[in-house]
């Protein structure tokens, strides 16, 4: 089983709870040795961490499993929290003083501007910043950099019906905007929306019945993987 070094996470839902301590950097301890020796960094917010879900279940653990057997990830790094708009995670990379350089960088961030009401405006700009900060963590190339989707999580039984409609729709426009900033530099965009959509039972929804399940963050790393793979092979 996966074992947390450092650990800085949040019991909150979808709301920030501050910025008043020190970001540190989560490092998992992966239990693959087979395979050319990667590093893997994973920025985000709830989605990353993996909020109401073990750690083995978090998408990017579920990835390097996938990835064992051609490539090895003795450790891969997570800054992440729940909560977090693309500002704090700004700010949060800047106050983990990560110096440290990636073969492969990942990026999901957005649910909490949407959730939170904050404009499109202000998401691209922030967005463009941390496709530029994945890049230098990604010894400044952005093809090897990736982004996943925001999901939907209007599907989630948190959601007023009423509200579904609205939330799918604006989760689309923000990831108009991350899409469209990631084709512009060449940046990957890995696309697992739909998947939130299609997978609807509760087998998929976390036990606070507003996250995924790790089941649902398994579907996320199968949808990554060829992606991984490429980025990956051209070391």
């Amino acid at each position: 089983m996966s074992k947390i070094t450092i650990v800085f996470l949040s019991v909150c839902l979808f709301f920030s709870c501050g910025m008043t301590e020190k970001t540190e950097i989560i490092s998992m301890q992966n239990p693959s040795t087979s395979g050319e020796v990667r590093t893997f960094l994973a920025l985000g917010d709830s989605y990353t961490i993996g909020e109401s879900v073990e750690e083995k279940d978090r998408w990017s653990v579920h990835l390097t499993e996938l990835l064992k057997g051609e490539f090895s990830f003795p450790k891969h790094d997570i800054i992440a929290r729940t909560g977090w708009t693309t500002e704090e995670l700004i700010s949060a990379i800047a106050n983990s003083n990560n110096t440290k350089t990636y073969d492969m960088v990942s990026l999901l961030i957005g649910v909490n501007n949407q959730y939170r009401g904050q404009s499109i405006e202000k998401y691209r700009t922030e967005f463009r910043e941390l496709l530029q900060i994945s890049a230098k963590f990604a010894k400044n190339d952005y093809k090897k950099v990736f982004v996943l989707s925001i999901p939907d999580y209007g599907i989630t039984p948190f959601v007023n019906a009423g509200n579904k409609a609205k939330v799918g729709k604006e989760i689309d426009e923000f990831n108009a905007v991350a899409q469209e900033e990631c084709n512009k530099l060449g940046v990957f965009f890995v696309d697992i929306t739909p998947i939130t959509r299609a997978n609807t039972d509760l087998s998929y929804i976390a036990i606070d019945q507003l996250h995924f399940s790790g089941k649902m963050h398994e579907l996320w790393a199968q949808k990554s993987l060829s992606v991984a793979q490429t980025i990956l092979r051209n070391k």
